[in-house]
């Protein structure tokens, strides 16, 4: 029966005649429009025999394809075509199945025209939205035909271009089809994205191929839109901008795999471009999860190339400085410890000279310049981070960072022989480096919450190094901080200016919080600024630092008595070059005249007190004729001019503390403080056992015995600790808070019960007690201090008695803590 019904025309089912009368007899008239609009009509109407022409289609499409009579191809992709867009109908399910048949028997094809009518087709199908849904299509062999189309190296260049960017539009079919339909194979599947990404990279990577050519002026618009280099970037773009939450991670490991498999981290140029794409296309709160797949592939690559891992990290800055305006989240702090460990490793792989610690056969030698340019890259990437993070953040990652630092005098393993010393200097250095670039243009208004006391002690041990790079670094730290007007770099060159407008420095009034920073921190920072310049290693850069860091500290942090002990402590300087007693090179003897001279003629200029400037502009301009070699114009250059003797400088040629308090007394300031020579407090960290003069063991006594006063150290011998001793200190521990407990509740019940005359009475006895003893301290006081040798000879040359040594004198009770 089927066979007289195949004969005979008439008994042909009607959809079959529909579909054979949409094709002419000559497949270069095209379609067959009218009979094509019957077609549709048909399938409109009778949705059910939708299905049925479909497969009657598929058949011809494959017979025509069999017989080469490509012409009726196209004619029946058309129609499918036409269909597809016209109809939406619940059995379109089964049609669909049959128009994927169509196009993958097309893109199966090896003429690259079937090639690209099939894409097309499919293109057009993408962009349909049904009404149904499907539960068992799959996009399986699309997805690798279209890759593959994706590396077409076909010998013709215009065709090859066509089928690379057929592939490309296909993938991005592919995934408009599936992307946001739950009920579709997850395209974001490590199988699929391994295949989509790399494709897509591909061609991006190429950019340099399709801009080679020269089409001529008319034809360039032409050109452009078949770039395949940017049309793979929009369909990247678009994948990535669908990507969810947990789907980041498949995305992003496929272009990591690509730039190593094709050494792309080296040029690093397509590295930063791919990574830019993604951190600009993809959503912002994703971006963390882009960073901490870069900062894990870092550690995978540990053992790569310095220039690999240079290239990672360059990556790395650029997406983290994007990231950063978005949203970070938990990686800040991740981030900057995973680089510092690489920094570390780093360096043992430059002390080394193996990534095994050990040179042995077959061990890939490591050059040590490529190391230190990887290390160049690490701290740039810190600092260009750093510089994008809020206030609260960046502090956080300023401690974090100092908390790394390898300080012998804290708790920190310092290594020992020659290569831990080394290990250690070179930590140090690229910390410390790290660390200046985080604080470059580091806003704070508290300066109590930007240098607290942990971080402070840190960074200023780190002060009293014999290493000058070290030193140099951390004055350069301390100025990036207290710079809060960006005036550091007018002071970058040490002068003597008659008018400092010129500067157009931005000075604000000093605020409470400076005011109680410098009261706690003042001592401490004089004490360092003191050491520093008795080092003979400093060299010019020091000596321009520590001018820098005066001059911020008299522009950010001053208030009257800042002032004063600034002054004081140049004036300590100015003496300590003049006494000499540390042994210094002419150069830096030189080199402190001239930094006092720069100082206080800044400073002056600042205070605006007339005398003051007054006397300060003498002594410069004695200096110029008489002694220049004192003045930062001839000791500062690149050739100083130095004196050969320093011994006995005139009086003409210093400035004169007795005449600085004279003058400055009489406009205010405090001319009893500006007296008294400054001597910088002895800490634990000068390792010091013996106190300076009596006044430093005196409270009272702060400041008011001169430099010349005796010193007397007494060697006290070390207690042996045993068992015993330390059974005895827990013991009376216990007793004397026991008693003291007993004495607290008697004096609370006391004052609970007895009568209010007693407690009178006993309060006026101790008004009395208090009184006597602050005379017996008034009376130690102003008594002269005692001599080494027990006896103090009168102004008249008559002997006195012998006065009580320090360590024998008896302290009333109420100066013992």
């Amino acid at each position: 029966m089927y066979g007289v019904c195949g004969c005979c025309g008439a008994l042909r089912p009607r959809y079959k005649r529909l579909v054979d009368n949409i094709f002419p007899e000559d497949p270069e008239d095209g379609l067959v429009k009218t009979n094509m609009e019957k077609l549709t009509f048909y399938a409109l109407s009778a949705p059910e025999k939708l299905d049925r022409i479909g497969a009657y289609l598929s058949e011809r499409l494959i017979r025509d394809v069999g017989r080469h009579r490509y012409g009726y191809v196209c004619i029946a992709m058309e129609a499918l075509d036409q269909l597809l867009m016209a109809c939406h109908c619940q059995s379109i399910n089964l049609f669909v199945e049959s128009f994927l048949k169509m196009v993958a028997k097309l893109l199966e094809s090896e003429k690259p025209n079937l090639q690209i009518l099939g894409t097309n087709s499919f293109v057009k199908f993408a962009n349909i939205e049904e009404d149904t849904p499907s539960y068992h299509r799959s996009y399986d062999f699309f997805v690798s035909r279209f890759s593959e189309m994706c590396h077409s190296s076909h010998d013709d260049l215009e065709i090859k271009t066509k089928i690379r960017m057929s592939g490309i539009k296909g993938l991005q079919g592919v995934v408009r089809k599936t992307v946001n339909d739950e009920l579709q194979a997850n395209i974001w599947d490590p199988q699929h994205m391994d295949k989509i990404v790399p494709s897509l990279l591909f061609n991006l990577q190429h950019v340099e191929e399709a801009e080679s050519r020269s089409p001529s002026p008319l034809q360039a618009p032409e050109k452009e839109k078949e770039n395949p280099a940017e049309l793979a970037e929009r369909c990247l773009r678009e994948l990535l901008g669908r990507a969810a939450f947990g789907n980041i991670k498949n995305a992003i490991k496929p272009v990591l795999i690509h730039l190593d498999n094709h050494s792309l981290w080296e040029p690093k140029v397509f590295a930063i471009r791919c990574f830019k794409i993604i951190m600009y296309s993809i959503q912002p709160q994703h971006s963390h999860l882009v960073i901490q797949q870069l900062l894990s592939h870092l550690d995978a690559n540990s053992r790569s190339a310095a220039t690999v891992r240079a290239g990672i990290v360059e990556v790395l800055s650029e997406a983290a400085v994007i990231a950063a305006t978005g949203s970070v989240g938990p990686t800040v702090l991740e981030m900057f410890n995973t680089l510092l460990r690489q920094l570390r490793l780093s360096i043992d792989y430059a002390l080394t000279g193996s990534y095994d610690g050990a040179i042995s056969l077959g061990t890939k030698i490591i050059k040590e310049h490529e190391e230190r340019m990887f290390q160049e890259a690490v701290i740039k990437t810190i600092g260009s981070f750093a510089s994008t993070l809020p206030t609260y953040q960046r502090s956080e990652v300023i401690l974090f960072i100092m908390s790394k630092v390898p300080l012998p005098s804290l708790h920190h393993p310092m290594e020992t022989g020659r290569t831990g010393e080394n290990r250690n200097r070179l930590t140090q250095i690229m910390l410390l480096k790290s660390l200046l670039q985080v604080s470059i243009g580091f806003q704070c208004n508290n300066m109590m919450s930007a240098l607290p006391s942990n971080f402070l002690d840190r960074l200023l041990s780190t002060a009293l190094m014999d290493d000058a790079e070290i030193r140099l670094f951390v004055l350069e730290i301390l100025i990036s901080f207290i710079d809060r007007h960006g005036n550091r770099h007018k002071f970058s060159s040490i002068s003597t200016l008659s008018d400092i407008s010129v500067l157009k420095l931005k000075v604000d009034k000093c605020s409470r919080q400076d005011t109680v920073f410098m009261k706690k921190h003042s001592q401490q920072l004089y004490r360092h600024i003191y050491l520093s310049c008795k080092e003979e290693t400093n060299i010019q850069k020091h000596y321009e630092a520590l001018y820098g860091l005066l001059a911020l500290i008299s522009i950010e942090l001053a208030n009257e008595e800042v002032v004063v002990d600034l002054i004081r402590l140049v004036l300590a300087v100015q003496d300590l070059a003049q006494a000499n007693e540390e042994n210094l090179p002419v150069y830096n003897r030189c080199a402190l005249y001239a930094l006092g001279a720069a100082y206080l003629n800044l400073i002056s200029q600042l205070t605006t007190v007339p005398a003051f400037c007054q006397h300060i502009h003498e002594v410069i301009e004695t200096r110029k004729k008489e002694a220049p070699y004192m003045l930062p114009e001839d000791v500062f250059v690149e050739r100083p001019r130095l004196s050969q003797n320093l011994d006995g400088v005139a009086t003409e040629f210093l400035f004169r503390q007795s005449k600085i308090s004279e003058v400055l007394g009489g406009s205010g300031y405090n001319s009893d403080r500006l007296c008294l020579p400054y001597i910088p407090q002895l800490t634990d960290e000068d390792r010091l056992s013996k106190r300076k003069s009596i006044g430093e063991t005196i409270s009272l006594q702060v400041e008011v015995e001169s430099r010349n006063s005796p010193e007397k150290e007494e060697r006290v011998p070390a207690e042996e600790i045993t068992y015993e001793t330390l059974k005895k200190a827990i013991v009376d521990s216990v007793a004397v808070e026991e008693q003291e407990r007993e004495r607290r509740r008697q004096v609370v019940e006391k004052f609970q019960k007895a009568p209010f005359e007693e407690i009178a009475a006993h309060c006026g006895a101790r008004a009395s007690l208090l009184q006597s003893k602050l005379n017996q301290i008034f009376e130690i006081t102003i008594r002269p201090p005692p001599s080494p040798s027990g006896t103090i000879t009168a102004a008249y040359g008559q002997p006195q008695n012998h006065s009580i040594p320090v360590y024998e004198m008896k302290f009333p009770d109420l100066c013992v803590y």
